[in-house]
């Protein structure tokens, strides 16, 4: 039998029709409680989910939503659209959403907090035109993303776990994601937006390299805490992203761009294209407004640089380091910055001398984290990221930064 535990009550006021919550209500581990009308929790109540409970109408909450346990459901479906409310944070476990009276039928305009799951199970969840808040906990994750069901609006991600924001617009599920974030106490908000950018950050202000920026969307990725290095990654469709982007050879040409502000133009980020997820992911050290664009392939590279990215460190002085060459008389190539990642973001290697004294990648560590420093690394696929700023004339200095794999055979 199941037990339902109320410590006082609901209290409900049949003369407005909802379910109103003036004490302690505790749904304990393996029993349910649902409520068909408007749920409202008061400003004195305490509201506690460690069982499944089911929302059929609105949900309003103006005193305390919380758990105890790592068991509980709240289910908010219904056949009507669905306002979900409040002046405090409602904090979840696991969250199922499952409406599908049209495509957007949560209007969120409170704070929901998940500590466990997100299903996404049917319905998107807009807090874009009504002012709430989509927040995810360290350790937090989705399911069951898709365009009909995501977040039409910014969401929020507390910590340092790899995070895929379920982000999207006009009823197109368009994610962005983040990794390798150091600081604990980070908080990054993402945003995703089917529009043209141009009107805001014009697009024939860009680095020379950037020949096309995306015309028809783009993202914003913003650390709220404190600025730090982090792998961002952008999705791409190929009902929304623009086929001159997209088109043939992809590999070496469709990088990330950032608006900088202090440069008043958008830079080249490099990107690592993955076909397959249809994704293309690089390391930054700032955060703001991104997008994808294509780069000019045939254009001349400063100083002729050169990437060989085979290494196999065996002492028979082929490719027993990843080499980087230039053709250029010049000294351009000077101050070389390198850093390079295993295929689960962990930083391996790093210097901002690449190659002065001595200062190669031979396929030993000198990373952080689960990487032991100065530790012979297995062989597998790795990536880089290469940076350095050269002369363009005038006395001007532009960056060139370019990302790309790494075979490593250490055998």
């Amino acid at each position: 039998m199941r037990l339902l535990i109320l410590i006082i009550l609901v209290f409900p006021l049949a003369v407005i029709a909802q379910t109103s919550n003036k004490g302690t209500l505790y749904v304990s581990e393996g029993t349910e409680f649902s409520t068909v009308e408007r749920f409202n929790n008061l400003e004195s109540a305490e509201f506690y989910n460690d069982g499944e409970s089911f929302i059929y109408s609105h949900f309003n909450n103006d005193g305390v939503v919380d758990f105890y346990g790592e068991t509980g459901k709240t289910r908010f479906t219904g056949n009507n659209p669905q306002q979900i409310s409040g002046g405090e944070a409602s904090y979840f476990y696991n969250a199922i959403f499952e409406n599908n009276s049209e495509a957007a039928p949560f209007q969120l305009s409170g704070d929901i907090h998940i500590a466990g799951e997100s299903n996404f199970f049917q319905g998107i969840v807009d807090n874009d035109n009504y002012g709430g808040s989509f927040t995810f906990g360290e350790t937090a994750g989705h399911t069951n993303t898709s365009n009909a069901s995501h977040v039409d609006g910014h969401v929020i991600h507390y910590g340092t776990e790899d995070f895929k924001f379920p982000i999207g617009d006009e009823g197109f599920y368009r994610f962005a994601g983040t990794a390798e974030m150091e600081n604990t106490n980070s908080i990054v908000e993402a945003k995703y937006y089917l529009e043209n950018s141009n009107a805001l950050y014009p697009h024939d202000l860009r680095s020379e390299f950037v020949e096309i920026i995306n015309k028809n969307e783009y993202w914003t990725i913003e650390n709220i805490g404190d600025s730090e290095e982090t792998f961002i990654s952008l999705s791409w469709n190929d009902e929304t992203t623009p086929s001159e982007i997209l088109a043939t050879p992809r590999e070496e040409a469709i990088h990330i761009v950032r608006w900088d502000e202090m440069e008043n133009r958008w830079v080249d980020e490099g990107g690592i294209v993955n076909n397959a997820n249809q994704t293309v992911s690089t390391m930054v050290d700032k955060f703001g407004v991104f997008t994808l664009a294509r780069i000019n392939e045939v254009s001349v590279i400063p100083c002729q640089i050169a990437v060989y990215n085979a290494v196999t460190p065996n002492g028979d002085g082929v490719n027993d380091y990843f080499s980087i060459t230039s053709g250029a008389s010049n000294t351009c190539t000077e101050n070389i910055t390198v850093e390079v990642y295993n295929r689960w973001g962990v930083k391996v290697f790093e210097t901002d001398n690449y190659g002065e004294q001595g200062d190669l990648f031979d396929g030993y560590s000198r990373g952080r984290l689960n990487v032991n420093g100065n530790e012979q690394l297995p062989s597998g696929t790795y990536f880089y990221i290469l940076k350095f700023d050269y002369s363009v004339g005038n006395q001007e200095i532009d960056t060139f930064k370019k990302a790309g794999y790494l075979y490593l055979n250490a055998n």
